[in-house]
């Protein structure tokens, strides 16, 4: 009986020091703190990233190493954790040894007993600043080509106009067109990538009235487009991938396929099956098929990522009546 007492503390000590060891080795922050949120353990790792003096940062002595834009905010989410034993999540600016801060992912968990109470939280910092500054640029770089894009629009609408007027017979046959690459230009906004701060903002919206906004540039050629079938809500986390997939479909359709022949036609029906969404594109009385495309475009692989983000498959048959798709999503993914 004895030597099993003297045996825990034994267990227990070496559980914690094989635990400080793996913590040090790992190429990342790593702390943990009691139930209440008080931290009192930090690895190398933090020391090593911040330069600050061993156990000055135990406590609340934590939080004066964010940002004073971020400190509000992580307190908020921290609390919220504690409160409700969720897991903790949160992007914030952390301050470097050499004074500059650093963008940086902080995650945790609650380690809990088998009665499920919370002994313990264990987390981790991990430093994201190069992607975030990364990512920061490809957004300017996105926005940038995107209204020069919207300027090459604008321009063959003024040069389009400016003809008109040259030739009054062609002025109704102008104004259409100029209502077409405007429509274009709105298709556009809406499929092209976005960030959080550039997402536009449809607000509530339909799966056919984003479908009616992306194809209006291709509309009003007899009966060539056709929606039906069941209709789902979308938000902006929905807009921007499906805006994109559907882009795609009517470009390639009005180079290759149903809408670019006369007597052409697209019919797309969606049905709701339980918790997916699935959505047929049929084009009929287009050029003959040639089979499946021997070299993949990047349009078709911004395809296959928008339908990963929405939790989906794709599925394409070159038949000889004109191309068909099969796409699935999950209705969650269209909103917030």
């Amino acid at each position: 009986m004895s030597t099993d007492i003297l045996a825990v503390p034994k267990a227990l000590q070496d559980g914690d020091a094989l635990f400080r060891s793996v913590a040090d080795a790992m190429p990342q922050i790593v702390w943990s703190t009691l139930p209440d949120g008080y931290h009192d353990y930090y690895n190398r790792g933090w020391y090593e990233f911040t330069g600050v003096p061993e156990g000055s940062t135990d406590g609340e002595g934590w939080n004066g190493m964010f940002h004073p834009d971020d400190q509000e905010e992580a307190w908020k989410r921290w609390r919220l954790s504690l409160e409700t034993g969720e897991p903790y999540e949160i992007e914030y600016r952390l301050r470097h040894r050499s004074g500059e801060y650093r963008w940086t992912i902080g995650r945790a968990n609650p380690l809990r007993d088998s009665n499920g109470r919370i002994i313990r939280w264990i987390g981790t910092c991990t430093d994201i600043d190069d992607a975030k500054r990364q990512a920061q640029q490809n957004e300017v770089l996105s926005r940038e080509l995107s209204h020069r894009i919207k300027n090459i629009f604008a321009v063959i609408a003024g040069l389009i106009g400016l003809s008109s007027r040259a030739h009054p017979e062609a002025r109704a046959f102008s104004t259409e067109l100029r209502e077409r690459i405007a429509a274009l230009g709105r298709a556009h906004e809406c499929a092209r990538p976005h960030s959080e701060q550039s997402q536009p903002l449809v607000g509530e919206s339909s799966l056919h009235g984003l479908l009616a906004e992306i194809l209006r540039p291709y509309s009003g050629l007899g009966e060539k487009i056709e929606v039906e079938g069941d209709d789902v809500p979308i938000d902006d986390r929905g807009a921007t991938p499906l805006a994109l997939i559907f882009h795609e479909l009517a470009t390639n359709s009005a180079k290759y396929g149903g809408l670019s022949a006369p007597g052409g036609t697209v019919t797309i029906v969606s049905r709701l099956e339980g918790e997916v969404l699935h959505v047929h594109w049929a084009e009929v009385g287009g050029p003959v098929t040639e089979g499946i495309p021997h070299q993949e475009g990047f349009g078709s692989r911004l395809v296959e990522i928008s339908v990963h983000q929405l939790g989906g498959q794709i599925t394409r048959d070159w038949a000889d009546s004109g191309l068909e798709v099969e796409l699935t999503v999950l209705p969650e993914r269209l909103r917030r």
